[in-house]
């Protein structure tokens, strides 16, 4: 997955892959420099097990956080075109 030194991870944006940052370095490095204090507290603060999450969140680019808000909205507007509920990918069990 990594064709480099640094750790990437991949990511799509309208289907395209987009390659973000995976460390905490590289992350923080691709901040703005306004929203870096903000990160390092978060992830100060962030349990181990949930790290990689929380990293990532801050690794997506604007265009995935534009693409996450209007798919929501458009989720609100009652369009669910394109998406699949998750029940619908299991069978409960039986209980007897």
């Amino acid at each position: 997955m990594e064709d480099s030194a640094t750790p990437t991870w991949t990511v799509y944006v309208d289907g395209q892959p987009v390659r973000i940052p995976a460390t905490i370095e590289t992350v923080r490095a691709a901040l703005v420099p306004e929203r870096r204090a903000e990160f390092d507290a978060e992830i100060a603060r962030t349990p181990g097990l949930q790290l990689a999450q929380v990293l990532a969140m801050w690794a997506l680019p604007p265009a995935v956080w534009d693409q996450i808000e209007a798919d929501f909205s458009r989720l609100e507007a009652g369009d669910h075109s394109g998406f699949h509920p998750q029940e619908d990918r299991f069978t409960a069990p039986d209980v007897a």
